[in-house]
């Protein structure tokens, strides 16, 4: 029996230049916006080839492998496999808007690995779901951001996004 499976893709722009972006989709990176974040970091420093793995709310644990991270060309990829729910690759294309401005476009892609896999990938890829969470990255995003912007200017920490 052949397990669900798709892809979707949704995009946002965040108001940032393109080399403060990319670094805030590594494993590292996303400690600074997304609550609660804090992968193990297996190998590697964000690099391809790079490894980490973390543990969902709902307790699933998850291994990621960074196979494509390209600074200059804005973009990364990751596969994960969500242990007994499904796999899948993750894309992240960031690309220039102008020299303060970006549009980051995340792709999904998952197969279930079993039953429980097949109403998690439904649910997930569902299409106002799917862009309700990645819309959601963007507020985190640009709440960081501001955050960060203030800080630089109030004498704190001003290179938090050089992860």
């Amino acid at each position: 029996m052949s397990r669900a499976h798709g892809s979707r893709h949704h995009s946002f722009e965040l108001d940032a230049p393109l080399a403060d972006v990319l670094p805030l989709f590594t494993a590292e990176g996303e400690r600074a916006w997304v609550p609660g974040w804090a992968p193990e970091i297996l190998s590697g420093h964000g690099e391809r080839g790079s490894a980490f793995r973390t543990r969902s709310v709902d307790g699933t644990v998850s291994t990621w492998i960074c196979c494509r991270f390209d600074p200059v060309g804005g973009c990364a990829s990751y596969v994960r496999i969500a242990e007994g729910s499904n796999i899948g690759i993750i894309d992240v294309d960031c690309v220039a808007l102008g020299p303060t401005r970006a549009r980051i476009d995340v792709t999904y892609t998952l197969t279930a690995l079993g039953e429980a896999g097949d109403g998690f990938v439904g649910e997930f890829l569902d299409e106002g779901t799917y862009r309700a969470s990645i819309e959601s990255w963007k507020s985190l995003i640009d709440a960081y951001l501001a955050g960060a912007a203030t800080d630089s200017h109030s004498g704190g920490p001003s290179q938090r996004l050089a992860c």
